[in-house]
C-alpha cells in the first residue's frame, strides 16, 4: 500500500487549532467562484473532492489570537487536489492578505502544495504575480510575514509566496523545490539527486531559518512576534535604564596589550552568550535567505529588557574552528539591516572579530566588496543602530558592522586596522614589537572613547570572563538604555548625527 504523501500530518484545520489560541480561529472564506464549466470532467472533479475531504478550496484563510495577539492566517489543503492554486484560491489568498495589511495584522502562512492547478493553465500560472504583490504590499507597509514550509511544497507556490517571509521556518523532512521529483523524471528520464529538495538541505543552505513541527510552530511564532511586533514609541516602553558607570569609576584601565589578551580568552562571554544571559525572545534566524550561510555570523531577533531589535553578531567560538567570517557573512549581515529598515526595528551589531577570512574563496567571493557594501547600507540605515564592540575587532570585518548612532565598547573591548602582530610584521617584519604597536595606535576602548569612535565604555569587573552573567547583564542594561533613547529622537535628526559624527571624525 502506498502511503498518502501527508499521512501523519495535521491537515489545515488541525495546524490552525494546533498553532492559534484554542477557539479563537475565525474564518474569512467565502464560497469560491467555480471555475470549471458546469457539468465538465473539472467540475465533477471539484464536487467530487470537495465532497471527501470536507474542503471548498486548497486554501483557508481568517484570524485568530496568537497567545493573545490577534493576526491572520492563510494555509494550505495538501488534500485538495494537491494544494493547487488555481484562480478561486489565488482570490482567497489575495484578499486575506489585503484584509491582513488593512488591519496592521502580522500575517502566518503554511503552505503545503504542488504549484499550480494544471486544469485552469496559463491563467492560474499568473495568479502567483498578485498573491506576491499582494504579500508585498503587506510587507512594505512594515508589518511581518511569516512563511511555515510544510510537506511538501513545490512549483509555483515555493516561487512566490512560500519565499516571501521575514522568518521562514519548514517541517522537518519536508519536500520543498522548485520542481517536484515526479515531473523532473518524467521529463528528464532520470530522478532529481536525493537529499537535495529536503528542508533539512535548504536549512544548511541558508534558505529556511528552523525546522520545527507543527506543535513547535507556535513557540517560534509567538517568540518572533514578540519582537517583530513591539513598539518602536519610546513612549510605550518601560523608562531607559539609568547610565551605567564607567569604569574609572572601578579600577584603573589596563594597558592596551594587556586588555588585548583578555579580548582573546576562551572563556570570555560571547555574542551568544549575551543573548542567553541578557535576551529575551531570542528567535535565531539562518543563512542570507539567498542559498548562503557563515556560522561565524549570528543573525536573530531579540530584546533588551522591553527593547526589540534585530542582532547581528560575530560569532567568537567559530574562530576556534578555523572559521572565519567571509563574503556570505557580510550578506547575513545585510540581510539583517534590510529586516531592520523593513519592519522599523532597532538594529545591534556586535563586533568580536580577529578578522576577515584570508582566502582564495573569500577574495573571489567579493568579500573587500561585501565590507564596502555593508558599510554603506549601515552608516545611511533609517533604523536606529547601536554598536557593541564586544571583543577583538580587527580589521574590515570589525568596520563593516561598527558605523551607528551609538557604540558601546566593553572595558576590554578594541578595535585596530590589523591585529597588533600584524601591525607590527608590516612595519618592522617580526611580531616581537605587537604591544608596544597597540599602545601606540590607541586601540584600547578607552582611548577610542577619547578619540570619538565610542560613546560608552562598559565595565568588566575585573574582568568579563569572570563574571560572564553579571556581565551580559550589565550589556543588556546598556543596549536597552540605547535603544530606548534612540527611539525617542525622530528618524531624521538620528540619521543627520549619524552622518555628521562620522563626517568630522578625526577632524581638528
Amino acid at each position: 500500500m502506498i502511503e498518502p504523501v501527508n499521512a501523519g500530518r495535521p491537515d489545515a484545520r488541525t495546524l490552525i487549532h494546533t498553532v492559534l489560541d484554542p477557539g479563537s480561529f475565525i474564518s474569512w472564506d467565502e464560497p469560491p467562484a467555480d471555475p470549471a464549466p458546469p457539468g465538465s470532467p473539472y467540475a465533477e472533479e471539484l464536487a467530487a473532492v470537495r465532497a471527501k475531504t470536507g474542503y471548498d478550496e486548497s486554501v483557508v484563510t481568517g484570524e485568530g489570537l496568537l497567545d493573545g495577539r490577534r493576526v491572520a492566517v492563510m494555509v494550505c489543503e495538501f488534500s485538495f487536489l494537491a494544494g493547487s492554486i488555481g484562480v478561486a484560491a489565488a482570490e482567497r489568498l489575495v484578499r486575506a492578505v489585503e484584509r491582513a495589511t488593512a488591519e496592521n495584522l502580522p500575517l502566518l502562512a503554511a503552505p503545503a502544495s504542488g504549484g499550480t492547478r494544471m486544469q485552469e493553465g496559463a491563467l492560474a500560472f499568473v495568479q502567483m504575480i498578485k498573491i506576491s504583490a499582494a504579500v508585498s504590499a503587506h510587507r512594505a507597509a512594515g508589518l511581518p510575514y511569516i512563511v511555515y514550509l510544510r510537506h511538501p511544497t513545490t512549483g509555483g507556490v515555493f516561487a512566490s509566496w512560500g519565499s516571501l517571509g521575514h522568518l521562514t521556518a519548514a517541517e522537518p523532512g519536508a519536500l520543498i523545490g522548485f520542481l517536484g521529483p515526479r515531473v523532473f523524471e518524467s521529463l528528464y528520464g532520470y530522478p532529481f539527486p536525493e537529499g537535495v529538495q529536503t528542508a533539512e538541505n535548504l536549512f544548511r543552505h541558508g534558505l529556511v531559518d528552523a525546522l520545527v513541527t507543527a506543535e513547535n510552530a507556535r513557540e517560534i511564532a509567538v517568540r518572533a512576534l514578540n519582537v517583530l511586533c513591539a513598539p518602536r514609541d519610546a513612549g510605550r516602553l518601560a523608562p531607559a535604564p539609568a547610565v551605567i558607570e564607567e569604569p574609572e569609576e572601578h579600577e584603573v584601565a589596563v594597558e592596551a596589550w594587556e586588555a588585548i589578551s583578555r579580548s582573546r580568552r576562551d572563556d570570555r562571554p560571547s555574542v551568544r552568550a549575551l543573548l542567553k544571559l541578557g535576551a529575551t525572545d531570542v528567535t535565531p534566524l539562518n543563512g542570507t535567505g539567498v542559498g548562503e550561510n557563515d556560522p561565524g555570523l549570528l543573525l536573530a531577533l531579540a530584546r533588551f529588557g522591553t527593547a526589540p531589535a534585530v542582532v547581528l553578531g560575530q560569532d567568537r567560538r567559530q574562530r576556534r574552528l578555523g572559521r572565519h567570517l567571509g563574503p556570505a557573512g557580510l550578506r547575513v549581515a545585510r540581510r539583517g539591516m534590510r529586516l531592520a529598515t523593513e519592519l522599523g526595528l532597532p538594529l545591534v551589531t556586535v563586533i568580536d572579530t580577529a578578522g576577515a577570512a584570508l582566502s582564495k574563496a573569500a577574495e573571489e567571493g567579493g568579500l573587500a566588496a561585501e565590507i564596502a557594501r555593508s558599510l554603506a547600507d549601515l552608516v545611511m540605515l533609517d533604523a536606529p543602530t547601536v554598536c557593541l564592540l564586544l571583543g577583538e575587532g580587527a580589521g574590515g570585518a570589525a568596520l563593516a558592522l561598527l558605523p551607528a548612532d551609538r557604540v558601546l565598547a566593553a572595558q576590554h573591548a578594541w578595535l585596530s586596522p590589523l591585529p597588533p602582530e600584524g601591525a607590527s610584521a608590516l612595519l618592522y617584519r617580526t611580531i616581537d614589537f605587537a604591544p608596544e604597536i597597540a599602545k601606540a595606535q590607541g586601540v584600547r576602548a578607552t582611548d577610542l572613547r577619547r578619540d570619538g569612535i565610542v560613546d560608552r565604555v562598559i565595565p568588566e569587573l575585573p574582568d568579563a570572563a569572570y563574571e560572564p552573567r553579571a556581565f551580559c547583564e550589565r550589556v543588556a542594561r546598556a543596549l536597552e538604555h540605547e535603544i530606548i533613547t534612540l527611539l525617542g529622537r525622530p528618524p531624521e535628526d538620528r540619521l543627520t548625527a549619524r552622518l555628521a559624527r562620522y563626517r568630522h571624525l578625526g577632524s581638528a
